[in-house]
């Protein structure tokens, strides 16, 4: 059985949300977890549901990481804290995955140096989904832990983007691509052309650049740049379909004849804000860490907690870590990048 290590103290809502999210994951996909916190406040929150027969289990903390804590406050300072405990718990193999929808760069520091990297691996990289046009995903990493990256780094980005996609999705030759401001070979800035000369060299199924509008149109299926770049998109992009989810709402709302029609078309519409909530997706994986380490939205709910340990289970199942060392431990890769 998985184990998974829940950093219960993390989100804007926690406990609650990482609590009932547990509690429905280890229904539904048989995983163990550790709900990591301070035990009181997760108590409370478990006495509300029927949980005594689930693999649930609580694990002690003293201290939280609140959203604005600095990243090096957050690992130098709070060693009690519930995240800390929990990639503990990970690097001292009691669990094979952490989630948490805590501090972004606390868990990103803490993943790193006290989980730890890859051998082979030179910075770790958070790889988010975005539904495209071919109702599926693509992966655009990294999207958020590495503000300034080289070349040498966005070539290992595609590699275990390229390994991830492969293994969760299942495509054996997934289309890997470079954003860029334009398609053409010398577009985009001295990063971006001496990535792209890296990646033609590479076996990767490297389709050459993409722009942004590209990310969702589902042309390619593994899309690299630096991690100020990515986050930027992520962001944008969120902030995108909550506008356009709200304006969609305004409108059908408009008159008695929009209103009709938003009932005949209930169902796609409910499949449209499927598709765009980002509670279905659970989180980002940290690729590159040894064992598994997901890092979700910091409002996430019961549902995004549920993915998010959904995603991590599937990562411990595809050994994708492992897959990751050993391709990147290749002395052909290794000469690559």
């Amino acid at each position: 059985m998985t184990t998974i290590a829940i950093d219960a103290m993390g989100g804007d809502l926690a406990p609650r949300a990482e609590v009932e999210g547990a509690i429905l994951a280890s229904r539904e996909y048989g995983v163990r977890i550790l709900l990591v916190g301070i035990e009181a406040a997760i108590r409370q929150e478990l006495a509300r549901h029927k949980w005594d027969a689930l693999p649930i289990e609580i694990v002690n903390a003293t201290e939280v990481i609140s959203m604005t804590d600095s990243p090096s406050h957050a690992f130098r300072r709070k060693k009690g804290s519930s995240l800390h405990v929990a990639a503990q718990l990970v690097r001292d193999a009691k669990a094979e995955a952490l989630v948490t929808a805590g501090n972004t760069g606390a868990a990103m520091t803490i993943a790193r140096f006290v989980i730890g990297t890859l051998p082979s691996v030179d910075r770790p990289a958070l790889a988010a989904a975005f539904p495209n046009m071919k109702d599926k995903v693509s992966i655009v990493l990294d999207v958020g832990a590495n503000v300034d990256s080289k070349p040498e780094q966005l070539e290992q980005f595609a590699v275990m983007g390229e390994i991830y996609y492969r293994a969760i999705w299942g495509t054996k030759k997934p289309r890997v691509a470079l954003l860029s401001i334009g398609e053409e070979e010398m577009k985009g800035n001295e990063l971006v052309r001496q990535t792209f000369e890296k990646l033609k060299k590479t076996p990767l199924n490297f389709t050459g650049n993409v722009e942004g509008k590209d990310i969702f149109a589902g042309n390619v299926d593994v899309i690299v740049c630096d991690g100020f770049i990515g986050n930027i998109a992520l962001k944008i992009s969120e902030g995108v379909a909550q506008h356009i989810a709200g304006m969609l709402k305004k409108a059908l709302q408009s008159t008695l004849a929009a209103q009709f029609g938003a009932l005949l078309s209930r169902s796609a519409f409910q499949q449209f804000k499927k598709q765009i909530d980002y509670s279905e997706y659970g989180g980002a994986p940290l690729l590159g860490v040894r064992g598994v380490a997901i890092i979700g939205h910091g409002r996430s709910n019961a549902n995004a907690v549920k993915n998010a340990i959904r995603v991590a289970a599937e990562l411990v199942r595809n050994k994708v870590g492992e897959k990751i060392e050993e391709e990147l431990s290749v002395p052909a890769v290794r000469a690559a990048v």
